[in-house]
């Protein structure tokens, strides 16, 4: 079965398995830190309530009989348990078995918590972790060549991604297309880091051509993945360089960085090697694949391939899906993000008031730890961590949802509640209840460099009217 083993991708495998592996405790300590707050028992949209809707049908989550907040932290720090054990590269020093159940256990842990999830679990690169996790765990073990089958099908999830995202892009803004998509994204991008400011700031026609650029890695550099050496390894290099310089320019949770951790399944250790001098492939002469192993492998590649059906069909199809998942397990998915650009940035401020509401009330405004708020405050970087509330008010500012989970926010900050309070940068009231809370508008853009220098400032905002009311708990 020499076909079968890919000799020479020992170090890619290695990047492969721990880096994943990485990103798995990531979204488990994310899910720790935040899960409880947001879809808790008390949380903004709480999974029993959710699990009560969907009962019977056959959705696939270790949930599904019984949730409680403890459970949830036990599944969480579990996985992180586990993951870190990979990170470390303990299970793949032992027989080929056992990565495979490490990942596929983790694997499983985390669908568990996506699958109730909801709007706050409603990402693309929530499948995407998911397929490549579940794809990580045939990998085999050290002491074994990388399956070449296993190898392909992270090419094809790498090819999905890409070309996915490509093909959205020039089917959706004709910003994309006259190549001006740049001359608003990094501003109203959903969550500027330290560098958006100057990359936004960046002469026009070097926009242009970073859109071209962009296009030529998403729309032709993928299919030269499936090319013989050294052409692969080129185009992987492409993608990764390409989606560097989005982890340097934005916040996009850890998207951009699995994006690179999955492409090196294209680069040979020869590459890395000539890169990187002195770096060891490891194990010089991997052991005969065992047939168990290889059945397996071969198993679940003919199972990817049956699957690979529909993400293949709605890549051609004129009303693309984005971030789609064909089935309940988030196995061969369509991927893709941004297909349209906001041309202005909008946010939506929360403010406090202990006085009564009227001319002369005293508003107090709530900090969020990476969305835009105060003018003078710089933006952070946070990937690949994940704000999944900064997100999602991201969305409530552009009239994209809220309705369910909004209102409750309001109420929790009323009711001064500790685990919601955590989500926040700042709380002006130090833990104490407001007793009337409102909702603003402020529309946004980058300071000039000009502004910067005079005031010190990040952004400039105008009011642009109240997205609710004042409210204040019934009785009070």
């Amino acid at each position: 079965m020499e076909w079968f083993s890919a000799e020479g991708y020992e170090i890619g495998r290695q990047v492969l398995q721990r880096g994943i592996a990485a990103v798995y405790l990531l979204a488990f300590i994310s899910a720790a830190n935040q899960f409880p707050a947001l879809l808790g028992e008390h949380g903004l949209l709480p999974a029993p309530r959710y699990l009560d809707r969907v009962r019977g049908r056959g959705v696939p989550t270790l949930f599904r009989w019984h949730y409680s907040d403890r459970l949830l932290l036990t599944v969480a720090w579990a996985g992180a348990a586990v993951a870190a054990l990979l990170v470390a590269g303990l299970p793949q020093s032992g027989p080929s078995w056992l990565p495979m159940a490490a990942f596929l256990l983790i694997w499983f842990l985390y669908l568990s918590i996506v699958n109730i999830g909801q709007t706050f679990y409603g990402f693309g690169w929530e499948s995407l972790l998911l397929e490549a996790g579940f794809l990580a765990a045939f990998l085999g073990s050290s002491d074994v060549a990388p399956p070449l089958t296993v190898l392909f099908l992270f090419r094809w999830l790498v090819f999905r991604l890409e070309f996915g995202a490509g093909l959205i892009k020039m089917r959706g803004d004709p910003v994309w297309r006259d190549l001006t998509a740049l001359y608003y994204h990094h501003e109203t991008q959903p969550m500027p880091n330290p560098a958006s400011w100057y990359f936004h700031h960046l002469p026009k026609p070097l926009h242009k051509a970073e859109v071209l650029g962009n296009h030529f890695a998403q729309l032709v550099v993928p299919f030269f993945l499936f090319f013989p050496q050294p052409v692969a390894g080129i185009a992987a290099a492409v993608v990764i360089l390409t989606q560097a310089w989005l982890v340097l320019s934005g916040n996009f949770a850890w998207l951009n960085v699995l994006t690179i951790l999955i492409t090196f399944s294209a680069v040979p250790d020869s590459m890395l090697q000539a890169l990187l001098p002195g770096t060891s492939p490891g194990t010089p002469d991997p052991a005969a694949t065992p047939v168990w192993f290889a059945v397996v492998v071969l198993a679940v590649t003919v199972l990817m391939l049956y699957w690979a059906w529909e993400p293949l069909r709605n890549l051609f199809s004129r009303n693309q899906l984005m971030n789609a998942s064909f089935n309940r397990w988030h196995l061969s998915n369509a991927y893709g993000a941004f297909g349209s650009i906001t041309r202005r940035r909008n946010e939506v401020v929360i403010e406090g008031t202990l006085d009564q509401p009227g001319p002369d009330a005293k508003w107090l405004e709530y900090g969020f730890k990476g969305k835009p708020g105060d003018p003078s405050r710089m933006p952070r970087q946070f990937a690949p961590y994940h704000l999944r509330l900064d997100w999602l008010m991201w969305f409530l500012a552009l009239g994209a949802g809220g309705s369910s989970w909004f209102p409750v926010l309001l109420q929790k900050l009323l009711e001064g509640d500790r685990r919601t309070l955590a989500l926040l940068r700042h709380d002006p009231f130090e833990g104490a209840p407001p007793r009337w809370v409102r909702a603003r508008m402020y529309r946004y853009r980058f300071s000039t460099r000009a502004e910067r220098r005079a005031d010190g400032v990040w952004w400039v905002r105008e009011p642009a009217g109240f997205l609710t009311d004042p409210v204040r708990l019934i009785g009070s």
